[in-house]
């Protein structure tokens, strides 16, 4: 074998191998399911990981499915800087809340409204790492909050604490009364004799 037949042997080679090795992948994690209150704000949580070091050319796009599966939105873009959309329901609706460097890419929904209800899902392309898991999140508007269990329950203990801070300030305050009026009693008996 000479050289240049060698070198392209070689060169082969490195190129199988490195058609087999595993490819890096972004994997970016969102919440299953979020509640908000109708006509409020709310932050639509997405962290990510990348086994590269944060690129400057990393990309974040967020977009919407609303519930009666038509056609997704464009609601927000990331690449360098946040890209607000320019037309759509989000249209001055959706604020960039995340950081590249902290591997957060969150954004902030405002005046939240039954319309919005649907999917909205998170994908985050960080080169060399392009391919991943894209983080799906969906939204439920409602017209107002219900107590649930828990909340009952902190309510109750909270209540139960209460009253029992106001009960023992109570004996106390009586004991020291009761104590103040058995003081004067012997001084009074004191001072006729």
């Amino acid at each position: 074998m000479r050289g240049p037949s060698w070198l392209r042997a070689l060169l082969f080679l490195a190129l199988q191998l490195r058609a087999l090795w595993p490819a890096a992948a972004v994997e970016v994690y969102t919440a299953k399911e979020v509640k908000a209150v109708n006509g409020t704000k709310l932050r639509l949580k997405c962290t990510f990981s990348s086994t590269s070091p944060i690129s400057p050319n990393l990309a974040v796009t967020w977009n919407f499915q609303p519930e009666d599966l038509s056609s997704h939105e464009p609601v927000f873009r990331y690449l360098r800087e946040p890209y607000e959309p320019p037309a759509g329901r989000f249209k001055q609706r959706v604020t960039w809340d995340g950081n590249v460097e902290q591997y957060d890419a969150s954004i902030i929904l405002w005046n939240l409204q039954p319309t919005d209800n649907g999917t909205f899902t998170c994908q985050v392309n960080n080169p060399p790492d392009f391919y991943g898991t894209i983080g799906e999140v969906r939204l439920r508007v409602v017209q107002k909050v219900y107590l649930s269990e828990i909340h009952f329950l902190a309510v109750a203990i909270g209540s139960a604490c209460v009253l029992m801070i106001v009960v023992v300030t109570a004996v106390i305050l009586c004991r020291h009364r009761r104590k103040r009026a058995e003081e004067k009693g012997i001084e009074v008996a004191d001072t006729e004799l």
